[in-house]
């Protein structure tokens, strides 16, 4: 009955251990059995219910048995088999004590008790409730298998022995296979074909239904999954489906999710670990670029950005953190601030010599040589906040070419009567040789336009009033000269006895 081998090894007719029906072809149901015999179930002696005569045989012939013995008792009967003793009894004529003989007889061939070697013959005189526990279970398992193979081998097909063989359909995640059993409940059923149920398996009927012939029991075995949904992990139960299907049971959105297995690959039995990546909506402004709308199955803002292909560096700034996880809706902003060096080339003005002549009046120049420019480059840094220039410096320079120096001649030599100048500039313009009225006239000594250019003025400055004291009097020393005279001031020169 067991195709799993859960209480020990399979037994063929080499092994001395017929089949229970064809085991009692020697056997008379009224031949007592001798005390001589050598049973094929060990007989364990129990004092409260000895008050039928039974006999104890040595059970040292059998393989499957360590030493001592086992005994079968009414209260045994009773107990596994309940009401269906008194219907098996009618169907043969036997009372209770003629089928204990006729179970420990030596043909009758029980399935082996699994105990460990290390149980002595002590132990079984007088068992730990451990012992008790498993003799129980065996008795449980096999006895009323074995009391109704040895009945119908005396009666042949039909009554309550035969009643008690069932036809039953075990599915296990949709395999099923054909049972034949004498058990009564569902429980009892699956336990005699190995099988364990788990508080997260699903089974119908429950393990306390009555079995009838021709039922099917369905177990649905639990699966473990350690599902990881968006960076967070939990541990989760489903039954025989699929990697979808359970996606769909737990309530975790698929539609355009990254699964790290197929969708159609079932879940093992043994469980299985599974990452779900949701697709999310969200929005990525990057630097001064306009915002897109975009999907993303990325869990966190960094995963995001190696999915775009986007590079940041130690100047820019993600918001959020690029460790933060990302959810549906989500505005991602890249700040980009860019520094760079660019090299600007630039003028270097001539310097400027001046040689002191006195030969010429003050504030008289004379350019002996014009000098040339130079060149150099300039290293300037340039920042820039999501490409708009919010900054320049410079951090070096190279010169390529030395400008050559411009050569001055300037006059060292003081005007004649300069106090005579001063006086008659307090008459013209009060004593300001930088007025300009807007009348015409420019200076200390209010110049017109072309008289200043006509005697070489406009070699200091484009106006008068824009040269210097000296130079005015320099120009004003040259009118007076080529004139003869101050008359080109006629008034001022009355006032002041000027000729």
């Amino acid at each position: 009955m067991n195709e799993r081998g859960y209480f020990g090894e399979q037994f063929s007719a080499d092994d001395h251990h017929a089949p229970w029906g064809d085991s009692l072809g020697g056997t008379s149901r009224f031949t007592p059995v001798s005390g001589e015999s050598h049973t094929a179930v060990g007989v364990l002696e129990r004092p409260e219910e000895r008050t039928r005569t039974e006999q104890s045989y040595p059970a040292q012939d059998h393989p499957s048995f360590p030493p001592g013995a086992l005994s079968i008792t009414p209260q045994d009967l009773y107990e596994i088999l309940g009401p269906d003793v008194e219907d098996l009894m009618a169907d043969t004529d036997l009372d209770v004590d003629e089928l204990i003989g006729l179970l420990n007889a030596e043909t009758t061939v029980m399935p082996p008790l699994p105990l460990s070697d290390s149980v002595t013959r002590e132990e079984l005189e007088e068992p730990s409730p451990e012992l008790s526990e498993a003799i129980s279970t065996w008795k449980r398992r096999f006895l009323k298998s074995a009391v109704a193979a040895l009945i119908l081998s005396i009666t042949g097909a039909g009554g309550a022995a035969a009643a008690m063989d069932k036809s039953v359909t075990v599915e296990v995640d949709g395999k099923e296979r054909e049972v034949s059993t004498y058990e009564s409940t569902v429980g009892e059923v699956l336990e005699d074909e190995g099988i364990e149920v788990d508080k997260h398996d699903a089974l119908s009927p429950s393990l306390g239904s009555k079995v009838e012939h021709g039922e099917t029991i369905t177990l649905d075995r639990g699966r473990k999954i350690e599902l990881t949904v968006d960076g967070q992990t939990r541990e989760e139960w489903v039954r025989s489906v699929t990697v979808g299907q359970a996606l769909r049971q737990l309530g975790v959105p698929t539609d355009g999710a990254s699964i790290s297995a197929k969708r159609t690959m079932p879940v093992p039995e043994e469980g299985m670990s599974l990452e779900v990546k949701t697709a999310k909506s969200i929005t990525l402004v990057d630097g001064g670029n306009k915002p897109r709308q975009l999907t993303t199955t990325a869990v966190t803002i960094d995963e995001l950005l190696r999915k775009q292909g986007l590079q940041v560096d130690e100047n820019d700034k993600v918001t959020p953190g690029s460790d933060q996880r990302i959810s549906d809706g989500a505005e991602v902003r890249i700040d980009r601030t860019g520094i760079s060096t660019i090299n600007v080339r630039e003028e270097i003005e001539p310097p400027v010599k001046e040689i002191v002549d006195d030969s010429m009046l003050v504030g008289e120049r004379k350019v002996e040589q014009r000098g040339k420019p130079g060149e150099k480059i300039v290293f300037t840094r340039v920042t820039t906040h999501n490409g708009e220039e919010v900054k320049r410096e410079t951090v070096g320079e190279k010169v390529v070419t030395e400008a050559e120096p411009k050569v001055v001649r300037v006059g060292g030599k003081q005007p004649p009567n300069s106090g005579v100048w001063d006086k008659l500039a307090e008459c013209e313009s009060g004593g300001n040789w930088h007025i300009n009225t807007g009348n015409g006239y420019y200076g200390g000594v209010q110049f017109n336009k072309s008289t200043w250019d006509a005697y070489g003025g406009n070699q200091y400055a484009a106006y008068p009033h824009q040269a210097s004291r000296e130079q005015q009097i320099a120009i004003a020393t040259k009118v007076r000269d080529a004139r003869g005279g101050y008359g080109a001031w006629p008034s001022c020169s009355a006032q002041l006895g000027l000729s």
